[in-house]
């Protein structure tokens, strides 16, 4: 460890604080555009297998400070953003969703007939998750509670460490996309106005659950997933592939929030007037709409730019996937 690795190291989990708040952008690709990655990965493995190294817990500690902070100041910003623009946010994702295709691309040539498998694979998941994400909002599923949540941190751990696959984008098909981000925005605002009873509902509700659920997804999952990796490596790959490029479905731009009316069902609940007035637009359902010639083209070229961002982040300073 010097200063200049310790640089690389804040960078690198600031890059992906931000990343695991924007569906699309992988935290892994982040780390590894950052030149960080592998050792990022060999901290954790030391970490589970209980090997106490200064650099390891240097490394994870200086990646781990840089990521909560770039989570806790940015939260507030992409959940207005989502809500506001949501085609345009939703444009922009796809993009930076399908950026991520080279990285794993590289990682897997020369592919075989098991990765072309693992691909369909991949795929179906991910058309099974996108109805499930449409179901859930017309049946009016509650995605609020504590066990989601838990899970919620798993999967957005266990994305964050693959290269390609991102946290954010889990998160957002699972449904809790927003509420998470409105929780730590939330927290952000009881902290600052040190109001700790304003700052219980967040930290218990959302934080708590989530934080125990990253620590299991990192220390267990991405075990399991190195072992996956290493045995069955062409179809391991083909389905990242499937599930990045799977990603899309649930992420039609031309959808917007829709306020409910009073006397529907809303979160397994019939929705009061009292209800109705005090729900905010980040929790309105959504729902699908035509668009003109004029989106379909600014939507193209948001795509575009969210493709070349991806990209290009994954080129600084020549970072290279690496395979097992």
């Amino acid at each position: 460890m010097n200063p200049k690795w310790g640089v690389r190291c804040l960078l690198g989990g600031a890059l992906m604080g931000l990343a695991n708040l924007v569906p699309g952008i992988s935290g892994g690709t982040m780390l590894l555009a950052a030149g960080v990655y592998p050792r990022f990965i060999q901290a954790l493995a030391d970490l589970s297998a209980l090997r106490f190294r200064k650099s390891s817990f240097s490394i994870l500690g200086l990646v781990g400070i840089a990521a909560a902070a770039a989570i806790l100041l940015g939260a507030g910003p992409v959940k207005d953003a989502v809500v506001e623009h949501r085609w345009a946010m939703y444009s922009l994702f796809i993009g930076l969703t399908l950026g991520g295709v080279p990285v794993l691309w590289q990682m897997a040539r020369p592919a075989t007939n098991a990765f072309s498998v693992g691909i369909a694979a991949g795929l179906l998941m991910m058309a099974a998750l996108a109805w499930m994400q449409v179901s859930g909002a017309s049946f009016g599923a509650n995605r609020e509670g504590v066990v989601m949540m838990f899970v919620a941190g798993v999967a957005g751990a266990s994305a964050m460490i693959l290269p390609g696959v991102s946290g954010g984008y889990l998160l957002l098909v699972l449904g809790v996309y927003v509420p998470v981000l409105s929780a730590i925005d939330a927290l952000k605002e009881a902290l600052k106005a040190n109001d700790l009873a304003s700052a219980s509902d967040p930290i218990l509700g959302v934080v708590v659950p989530v934080g125990i659920g990253v620590a299991v997804g990192v220390l267990v999952i991405s075990n399991l997933i190195k072992i996956v990796l290493e045995r069955y490596e062409q179809p391991a790959l083909g389905v990242l592939m499937g599930l990045l490029v799977g990603a899309v479905f649930g992420l039609w731009p031309f959808q917007e929030g829709v306020a409910p009316k009073v006397g529907e069902m809303f979160k397994g609940q019939v929705l009061t007037a009292e209800g109705l007035a005090e729900l905010t637009p980040d929790k309105y359902p959504t729902a699908f709409y035509a668009p003109t010639f004029k989106d379909v083209m600014m939507a193209i070229g948001l795509v575009g730019v969210g493709y070349m961002v991806t990209t290009l982040v994954a080129r600084i300073g020549g970072a290279k996937p690496q395979r097992h």
